[in-house]
């Protein structure tokens, strides 16, 4: 995975992985920034049950927006 581009992302390190994808450093390159990027496998995308959680902590972490000045999106969902 490091190495390749997705969406405008591109993958700088695997940080880890749990149950629902691997986390990668990834680079914005739209913006020029550094970001945390979690990828999920297809099969999980495509069933809703287990995209939801995902879906929820992001926009969890994307509340805490205004306390650091950074945030997260989902590719292809508003914020």
């Amino acid at each position: 995975m490091v190495g390749r581009t997705i969406s405008h992302y591109q993958i700088l390190e695997k940080l880890g992985e749990d149950g629902m994808g691997v986390v990668c450093t990834a680079r914005d390159t739209r913006l020029c920034r550094s970001v945390a990027l979690k990828v999920l496998p297809a099969d999980k995308v495509a069933d809703s049950g287990h995209k939801r959680p995902f879906v929820q902590d992001s926009k969890g972490v994307s509340a805490l927006r205004h306390l650091s000045g950074r945030g997260t999106g989902i590719e292809g969902s508003p914020r």
